[in-house]
């Protein structure tokens, strides 16, 4: 069988660019590239497949999506993206979760192998570690370096949170952080770093708090940062879990948000627009990343990352210093 590898190398460009060119839902592009593409792939006999993007066939038209656990809104999220951008395939998503135990995602992705899916995309990437897989995968909102990965620009996002705070006059910006596995708590922490260094402002690491995405995390980091005599006037929280759990603590301490305390988090879950005080947060496009994560299963996309752009959503949790 032809496969897109053959068309790039006798086409003398890469795999991304005949992946391009020969998708049917992009625009038709009539450059000369893409017009020695589209002849070398007809000399070839090479046939795109129309059902998966060109996703290599096992014959069961399903995805396999292993996600830390459902109960995290940010996962229900992904995993609802990815169903649907799957459903505009023709593809069916069968999801399993894990604790973000490695052990665990190891029976998970044998169970869904032993079920025969096309693919998998995987939300529990450790930062260093290396998969050997028997079928085309690709990794989404976290990435461990080496593998495919459709991910968010986490370190703009956690520099546009601080930017933010920033701007609004704050100076002592704590960080509720996740944990340290994680490529996308690491990258937003680098990016809260970097605004308070752009500013002249030392990072002190004692205003940095909590090891985990939930809420419960986020509210023993809040209490531990707020009950400080010189507390931040600002926290950013780099989900919008911990940010719930940070604003539970500050009204446990008689805080008021944001008169005493402003408060940014990350993701933009649903409940984030309709808290009591809503809360200021960086909006990540789950669709964007679901499509990329398929994108990469289609196209053999080995070690390639796709990265999308977050969004600042200024709401109520966020005030000027006074």
């Amino acid at each position: 069988m032809v496969t897109i590898l053959d068309v790039a190398r006798a086409a003398g460009v890469s795999k991304s660019t005949v992946s391009r060119v020969l998708d049917e839902r992009l625009p038709r592009s009539s450059s000369p590239t893409a017009e020695r593409v589209r002849k070398v792939a007809a000399e070839l006999g090479y046939v795109r497949n129309p059902l998966a993007s060109g996703l290599r066939r096992v014959g069961t038209s399903t995805i396999g999506v292993i996600v830390p656990r459902l109960t995290d809104t940010v996962m229900a999220m992904l995993y609802e993206e990815v169903a649907a951008a799957c459903g505009d395939r023709g593809l069916f998503a069968l999801v399993a979760t894990t604790d973000d135990c490695p052990e665990t995602e190891s029976v998970a992705v044998g169970s869904l192998l032993q079920r025969r899916v096309d693919g998998l995309v995987l939300t529990t990437a450790r930062i260093g570690e290396t998969r050997r897989l028997d079928v085309p995968f690709a990794l989404a909102l976290r990435t461990d370096g080496t593998s495919a990965a459709s991910v968010g620009d986490d370190h703009l996002g956690g520099h546009l949170a601080t930017r933010h705070l920033l701007d609004l006059g704050h100076r002592r910006i704590g960080l509720v952080s996740g944990p340290d596995y994680a490529s996308s708590a690491r990258g937003r922490r680098d990016g809260y770093e970097e605004a308070l260094g752009a500013a002249g402002i030392p990072v002190d690491e004692s205003l940095t708090a909590g090891d985990a995405f939930s809420m419960e995390s986020g509210e023993i980091a809040g209490r531990a940062l707020l009950g400080r005599a010189d507390r931040p006037t600002a926290i950013f929280a780099v989900n919008d879990n911990t940010a719930i759990g940070v604003m539970s603590a500050a009204h446990n301490l008689g805080l008021r948000i944001p008169e005493d305390l402003s408060v940014v988090g990350y993701n933009d879950i649903p409940i984030a627009a309709r808290l009591p005080t809503p809360l200021t947060t960086i909006r990540v496009p789950f669709r964007q990343i679901a499509e990329g994560a398929l994108t990469l299963l289609g196209d053999d996309g080995a070690g390639r990352q796709l990265v999308a752009t977050p969004t600042l959503i200024p709401r109520g949790s966020t005030t000027t210093n006074q």
